[in-house]
């Protein structure tokens, strides 16, 4: 399914096409076909020029003249195809005739495309905040998330990729100026950078940067990752320095209910390292904590038991230090928060990720600074730009380095350029030129630059990295052999994980799922846990389906799904153990597919029960792609009860509600679904 559509979407114009031959065909086949015949005897009735029913108006259609005619026909033939139309209760056309009519109206639109392609202009594309942040990883080596300090971006028809509504604001502006300087000396490394403190819960633990994180990531089967047992994360630590590490615990931590903190403090290497708590429980006999002199005389509080336990903090999985933790048998323990402070004592930058992918040479003599200069910001250039880097690129960054360089050292130099190229159009936007030799409206090929383009923000909602530019500029990209080995190879790395989360993510409306609380009254068994294990179960069945090129039906009538142990227990599927995912046989087959996973089943239904609605308008807009129009004005809400006093089954409300005309026509595509 994905590599067939993707390197389609990326080849010329000629080959789109191709697949209309077979529709023009049984077009001919037809003979002498009128489609007029069917639309007079059917459907003029309700499309005359005096109705003109749901704004459609199908009397005297000049079917010859396609072009003009062709957002009707479209909806047409949609609306006939899927049986909508003619309505229930109206004469309808035989299976063989609606076939025929149906034929006729996928060759006539299908030829006219071909006639007169028209591609469409796209829009000067912003990089959303999910792509600058991925950009900012991939460009410098630094998985900050900086798109979290940018304003929210816009949304169209339920995405926030779309070109035409990611709009420029001017406190969007000043956030990129700040974001920049940030970023520039994160990557370079400032001595100058002061002591700060940062806190993360569980919650933002699992979901780092605004994005969760596949689970196998954060957790393993001795780390928890929700708040019973401990957490983990990721922090970049700017310097070599020391830091420390606190944790604040709550739940049953402490002798009576107290909410103990606990503080290490060590040098760290600067980059990106993995932060960890485990709460590990003894298994010795609990003791007895005293209870507290009472103030007055009463009776004495009975004795809490407190069971010992041991804490470790950990980075980079080796553990820094164990804190001895009295524990209160009523309440289990939580971690509430870790905090990370520093740099203090900074001793230098550091030798980072980011400082290597940045500095390609080292100038040995001050000699040698500028030509040095010149190739970092050359190869950093060719990556933020997608494209190669010219003189007049080069020469204002060039401009920008001197400046630095005059006020501090090589690296402040590199600095003050690298924020410059961090707040360029040229990073910000992905633009796509028109040839010069062109004449204005025509049309023609991208070049190979800016396809790497649009594959790598499609893919991995990143920029391309050097393979893709490399490929780029030697003219192989457009190489349908090319073209299908890089798409493998792309859905083959982690990046390709930004089209699920983000891709499926917005279109299975799975984003709500962070923000929805079920009533605990009726899903007392729901907890963060549960949740991340929905979403993951989820994301890793629609990455299955698109990296091993599985048929789109699968999406719908799968008969496996992925499940750990808390998911396997909450769906009463046995003999599946530990945290780690695993890919899982169904053998009921009503589990199979999206529609029968959680994550799916909680989007669309109410806190306290399920709706029969929700989950048809969501099959009709989010897979079918046939949104049910708005309910008209004035439609009462569903009735408990009958006339007679009887409380009614949500089933039976439903059935109550189809009598009314005016909302049966879309409850009857709606509520089978």
């Amino acid at each position: 399914m994905a590599l067939g559509v993707i390197a389609a979407a990326a080849q010329s114009s000629n080959s789109l096409f191709q697949s209309s031959h077979t529709a023009i065909q049984s077009s001919n086949s037809t003979g002498s076909f009128a489609p007029s015949t069917v639309v007079n005897q059917y459907c003029i009735f309700c499309h005359s020029k005096e109705l003109k029913t749901a704004g459609v108006v199908l009397e005297g259609l000049d079917f010859s003249q396609v072009g003009p005619n062709a957002p009707v026909l479209e909806r047409v033939l949609r609306k006939v195809r899927t049986g909508e139309m003619p309505p229930a209760g109206m004469p309808r056309p035989d299976a063989a005739l609606r076939g025929r009519f149906t034929n006729w109206l996928v060759a006539a639109l299908d030829r006219d495309a071909a006639a007169h392609p028209n591609p469409g202009r796209p829009v000067i594309h912003r990089l959303n905040r999910a792509e600058y942040s991925n950009a900012i990883r991939d460009l410098l080596a630094l998985d900050i998330h900086p798109g979290n300090l940018l304003p929210v971006d816009d949304s169209g028809y339920g995405f926030d990729n779309v070109g035409a509504v990611l709009s420029v604001s001017p406190t969007l502006l000043e956030r990129y100026l700040y974001v920049s300087r940030l970023v520039s000396r994160l990557a370079v490394g400032d001595p100058a950078t002061k002591p700060d403190e940062e806190g993360f819960t569980p919650a933002e633990a699992s979901r780092v940067g605004g994005e969760r994180k596949p689970r196998n990531e954060r957790v393993g089967d001795n780390l928890p990752f929700d708040s019973s047992g401990g957490m983990e994360f990721t922090y970049y630590f700017p310097l070599d320095a020391d830091y420390s590490l606190r944790v604040k615990l709550g739940g049953g931590a402490g002798d009576n209910g107290a909410a103990p903190r606990y503080e290490v403090r060590v040098p760290v290497k600067a980059g990106l390292r993995t932060v960890g708590v485990t709460y590990l429980r003894e298994s010795a006999e609990p003791e007895i904590a005293a209870p507290p002199l009472p103030d007055r005389l009463a009776p004495p509080p009975a004795p809490i038991p407190s069971l010992p336990a041991e804490m470790d903090v950990r980075l980079d999985g080796v553990r820094l230090k164990r804190f001895e933790v009295p524990h209160s048998g009523d309440l289990p323990p939580q971690v509430n928060d870790v905090f990370v402070a520093g740099p203090y004592n900074p001793t230098g930058r550091g030798e980072t990720p980011s400082r290597d992918r940045l500095f390609v040479c080292r100038p040995a003599t001050l000699r040698a600074e500028e030509p040095c200069a010149r190739k970092v910001l050359a190869t950093v250039g060719r990556r933020a730009f997608r494209r190669p880097v010219t003189d007049a690129d080069i020469r204002p960054l060039m401009a920008f380095y001197r400046a630095g360089r005059r006020r501090g050292d090589f690296d402040e130099g590199i600095e003050k350029a690298l924020r410059a190229i961090l707040v360029s159009p040229d990073f910000l936007f992905r633009i796509e030129r028109d040839p010069a030799r062109d004449a204005p409206g025509a049309v023609y090929r991208i070049n190979d630059f800016e396809l790497a383009s649009r594959l790598s923000f499609f893919l991995w909602s990143s920029i391309p990295e050097d393979e893709l530019l490399t490929l780029a500029g030697q003219h192989r990209l457009r190489s349908p052999v090319v073209l299908h080995q890089q798409v493998r190879r792309m859905l083959a790395d982690p990046r390709s994980e930004a089209l699920v989360s983000n891709f499926a993510g917005q279109w299975l409306d799975l984003r709500n799922l962070a923000l929805l609380r079920p009533d605990p009254d009726v899903f007392p068994e729901f907890d963060e846990s549960l949740r991340e294990s929905l979403l993951e179960e989820t994301d890793l069945f629609f990455a299955s389906v698109l990296r091993e090129d599985r048929s789109v039906l699968d999406l719908v009538g799968a008969h496996y799904t992925f499940l750990n142990q808390r998911l396997a227990e909450h769906y009463g599927i046995p003999n599946i153990y530990g945290s780690q995912f695993r890919r899982v046989t169904l053998t009921d087959p009503n589990r199979g597919g999206l529609l029968g996973q959680g994550s799916i089943l909680t989007v669309t239904s109410y806190p306290n029960r399920t709706s029969i609605v929700q989950r048809g308008k969501w099959i009709l807009e989010n897979l079918l792609g046939t949104p049910p129009p708005p309910p008209p004005p004035g439609v009462a809400a569903l009735q408990p009860q009958n006339h007679d006093g009887k409380l009614l089954t949500s089933r039976e409300q439903m059935e109550q509600h189809r009598t009314d005309p005016v909302c049966a026509s879309c409850h009857a595509r709606m509520d089978p679904l």
